[in-house]
């Protein structure tokens, strides 16, 4: 049986429940990945709703080198004036050809590590990125829409689409499973075919 490839999930102090379940649960349940819970320092961290998350590992770049890839989970912490530095980690990832994904404010992770400076991306909206991170790289590859972005292998999306994070993430990890990924689209819209 080939190597089961490893997700890590970078979680800081209020994260966004809603984030990650999707992308997780289904690259364990579907895909056979394993997903690997970080925080920047190894230690115990807290959710928006107040459930408390103990991490597998620090997200330090040499504590993860078996990393395929990198999913950054939103937090206004993102925001903040002393967010963790998680580029060394971010970076590595991309540098072996893994996956980098960040959803809502973990999408800043991503920008300060200058993945965006050649990738089309997305956020919580154009003047909520620049007014977090003024004149970042990549700023021009910006796309203003509702749904996740995939450009090669970073993956990016505003926190009100963990459906389309998920697949698109998903997709760029498992490029060989076109099919699932097309089974998965089609079971997430269709929570939303017949709402009027």
């Amino acid at each position: 049986m080939p190597d089961r490839k490893k997700l890590g999930v970078l979680f800081i102090p209020h994260f966004a429940d809603w984030e990650y379940g999707l992308l997780a649960a289904s690259a364990v349940e579907w895909f056979g990945a394993r997903a690997v819970s970080l925080t920047p320092d190894g230690e115990p961290v807290t959710s928006i709703a107040g459930f408390r998350l103990t991490p597998e590992r620090p997200a330090a770049a040499g504590e993860n080198e078996d990393l395929d890839a990198i999913a950054v989970i939103g937090s206004d912490g993102w925001a903040s004036a002393d967010a963790p530095d998680v580029a060394p980690l971010l970076t590595a990832v991309a540098a072996r050809g893994g996956v980098v994904g960040g959803i809502c404010g973990g999408t800043l992770a991503l920008a300060r590590a200058g993945l965006f400076e050649s990738a089309a991306h997305t956020s919580n909206g154009r003047g909520w990125i620049a007014r977090h991170l003024p004149g970042y790289a990549g700023a021009a590859n910006y796309r203003d829409v509702p749904r996740a972005v995939a450009d090669g292998r970073v993956v990016s999306a505003p926190g009100s689409a963990p459906g389309t994070f998920a697949v698109e993430f998903l997709a760029a990890l498992f490029p060989e499973r076109r099919g699932e990924i097309g089974e998965m689209r089609a079971l997430f819209g269709r929570e939303h075919a017949d709402i009027s």
